[in-house]
C-alpha cells in the first residue's frame, strides 16, 4: 500500500503537535507535510519541524485560492488544527481542497462532544465549516477528543503538581461533580488520528476518542488517593454556571474584538455543555452518531487517567500553553484547549 500524503495546518499548536508526532511514528503509512502562514515561517517551532524532515509549505490561507489549490494538489488527507478564533478561515480551504481533489478533509474539531445550535459558540463556528464541507461533497472525518487529561486534574495543597497546571489553584467542582465526561491524554490524540485517517470505516463519519469517562468527584477522589492529600473543594452550582454563561455571552457581544471576552464565553459554554447538559459522554456521542475509537481500535490502549496521574506525580507531564501566563488569560480561560 502506498503512503498517504498528509498536510497539517497548525502543527505547532497543542493538538497539532500531538497529531504531527502521531503521524511521524507511522513512517510506513504517511508522508507528513505542514502548511504554515507567512507570519509564522521563521518561528523556531516551524524550523524545528523542518529539521524533523517535514516538508513546509508557506502560504497565506486567506490569500489567492489558486495558491492553496496548488499546495493541496496531490494531498490525500488535509488536517486542520487551527486556533479557536480562526475557524471560519477554513472555509476557503474547503473550496481549495475540493478543487485539488483531496481525498479526506479533517477540519478542526478536536473538542468535547456537543450538539450544534446554541449550546457552544465554538462548536457552532465549527459547524459552519462542516456544512460547507457537505455542500461541496468533500470527503471528511470529524474527530472530537473530549477533555484533555492535562487540564482535568485538581491542584494539591502542597503545590507538588502546580508545575503542570494551567490554573492555580484548580479546585472547582461543577454542578455537584457527578456528571461523567470523556477524557483523552493530549499525547494520545496523534495516535488516534493516525489510526482514524487510514481507516475507510471513518470516512464521512464523526469519531470520538477517549480513554474513559470520569466525573469530577471521581477525579478528585483518585487524586486524593494517590497523593495522600485532602483537596479543598469550591462548589459551583448549575444555576451559577448558567448565570455565568449569560454574563459571558453578553460581554462577548458587547466586545466582539476582545479575545478575552470571547475566551470567557467559550469557557462558560464548555462548563454548561459538560456539567449542566452532560453532553460529553459516550452515551450521548453514540446518540449523535459518533463512532467510538475505542471500539474501532481495541489494539490501542490509550493512557488511563490513573496512569496519567502516576506520571504527573513523577514530574513527567508537560504543562500546556507554556507560552502563556495565567494573568493574561484569567483563572479558567485556558482549561479546555482554546488554542488548538
Amino acid at each position: 500500500m502506498s503512503k498517504q500524503r498528509v498536510l497539517i495546518l497548525g502543527a505547532t499548536g497543542q493538538t497539532g503537535k500531538s497529531i504531527l508526532q502521531g503521524l511521524l511514528k507511522d513512517t510506513e503509512s504517511f508522508e507528513v507535510e505542514a502548511l504554515v502562514r507567512p507570519t509564522s515561517a521563521e518561528k523556531p517551532e516551524v524550523k524545528k519541524i523542518a529539521e524533523m524532515g517535514v516538508k513546509i509549505h508557506v502560504v497565506d490561507i486567506g490569500g489567492p485560492l489558486e495558491e492553496l489549490v496548488n499546495v493541496l494538489t496531490g494531498i490525500d488527507v488535509f488536517i486542520s488544527a487551527i486556533d479557536a478564533m480562526g475557524q471560519l478561515a477554513q472555509l476557503q480551504l474547503v473550496t481549495a481542497a475540493k478543487k485539488a481533489g483531496v481525498k479526506r478533509f479533517v477540519p478542526c474539531a478536536f473538542i468535547t462532544v456537543a450538539p450544534p445550535g446554541g449550546v457552544m459558540a465554538l462548536r457552532d463556528s465549527k459547524e459552519e465549516v462542516y456544512q460547507e464541507i457537505r455542500k461541496q461533497f468533500l470527503p471528511y472525518t470529524i474527530i472530537d477528543v473530549g477533555y484533555w487529561h492535562q487540564v482535568s486534574f485538581p491542584t494539591l495543597p502542597s503545590g507538588r503538581v502546580d508545575y503542570a497546571s494551567v490554573i492555580i489553584p484548580r479546585i472547582k467542582i461543577h454542578a455537584r461533580g457527578t456528571t461523567p465526561t470523556m477524557l483523552t491524554d493530549l499525547r494520545d490524540i496523534g495516535t488516534f488520528v493516525a489510526l482514524i485517517i487510514k481507516d475507510p470505516r471513518t470516512l464521512n463519519k464523526f469519531v470520538c476518542t477517549y480513554s474513559e469517562a470520569l466525573s469530577e468527584n471521581e477525579i478528585f477522589a483518585m487524586m486524593e488517593e494517590l497523593s495522600g492529600e485532602k483537596i479543598e473543594r469550591e462548589h459551583i452550582s448549575a444555576e451559577d454556571i448558567i448565570a455565568s454563561r449569560v454574563s459571558a455571552l453578553a460581554s462577548s457581544k458587547a466586545e466582539p474584538e476582545n479575545w478575552m471576552a470571547q475566551a470567557r464565553k467559550f469557557m462558560a459554554d464548555y462548563e454548561f455543555s459538560n456539567y449542566v447538559r452532560a453532553d460529553n459522554t459516550p452515551e450521548y456521542a453514540k446518540y449523535l452518531g459518533y463512532l467510538d475509537a475505542r471500539d474501532l481500535y481495541p489494539e490501542f490502549k490509550p493512557k488511563t487517567f490513573r496512569e496519567f496521574l502516576g506520571e504527573l506525580f513523577e514530574g513527567k507531564v508537560d504543562k500546556p500553553y507554556k507560552q502563556y501566563r495565567e494573568s493574561a488569560f484569567g483563572r479558567s480561560s485556558l482549561s479546555f484547549g482554546l488554542s488548538q
